[in-house]
């Protein structure tokens, strides 16, 4: 809006206005179609790990029924199975804060290497209790391997000159609005209006690209139904 005061009347021409048209629908059409994939592709790694959460959430309650079908001997295993999942609840979802990330302390939870260690020592003694002992093994392998990919997943971050680039046309954009725009407040609150909505949009790509931090989290209540249902 200052740079109308600065240019020549012509350069204000109803042909000029046409000309920064048509580039600002260009802009708009690839600005909308690049933010569009970013919040697309951010909801899809949301939701990818979301879907981890859920899986890892039942399979945790299958490993603690396979070892209760084993027998009393796993008692202290199941005792253990619990603590760990207790531990990476309070860890991921502390309502504390603390220096280490969500994700550093996901990486750093080793709570089901504790529940192998106690597998090990187990000396299954009938048939009935070597494949409880195979399938319970089978589980952790699996919580062990989704527990990883989720950690790999919540590493992809948004390219920076991607960023960048983006952002640089929506100034573009919105450069194109305010030069032809009126000085008054309708026409500024609407600008503003809308700045704040593409603005949400970036904010909400980075949110969900982040799952386990920030504002927009997953939720630990599949996790905490699944901690209520161990050594029941």
């Amino acid at each position: 809006m200052a740079l109308q005061r600065l240019l020549p009347g012509h350069h204000l021409s109803k042909e000029t206005q046409d000309v920064v048209k048509l580039s600002a629908g260009t802009i708009a059409t690839l600005t909308a179609l690049v933010l569009g994939l970013l919040v697309s592709s951010a909801k899809s790694t949301f939701d990818t790990i979301n879907n981890g959460i859920v899986q890892g959430s039942a399979k945790y309650i299958l490993l603690d029924r396979t070892l209760a079908r084993y027998g009393p001997e796993t008692k202290a295993t199941r005792q253990q199975l619990k603590s760990a999942l207790a531990a990476s609840i309070e860890m991921v979802w502390s309502t504390e804060k603390t220096r280490m990330t969500a994700l550093t302390a996901f990486e750093s939870a080793n709570g089901m290497e504790l529940v192998r260690d106690k597998l090990d020592e187990l000396t299954p003694q009938n048939d009935l209790q070597r494949q409880a002992l195979t399938q319970t093994q089978q589980i952790i392998n699996d919580l062990s391997q989704t527990r990883w990919l989720l950690i790999e997943q919540e590493q992809n971050q948004l390219p920076f000159p991607l960023l960048v680039i983006l952002v640089f046309w929506l100034t573009l954009l919105f450069a194109s609005f305010g030069l032809f725009a009126p000085s008054h407040a309708t026409a500024l609150t609407v600008l503003f209006l809308g700045a704040c909505a593409v603005s949400a949009a970036i904010f909400l790509v980075f949110e969900l690209s982040k799952p386990l931090e920030g504002f927009i989290r997953i939720s630990n209540a599949p996790l905490l139904s699944a901690l209520d249902h161990l050594i029941q």
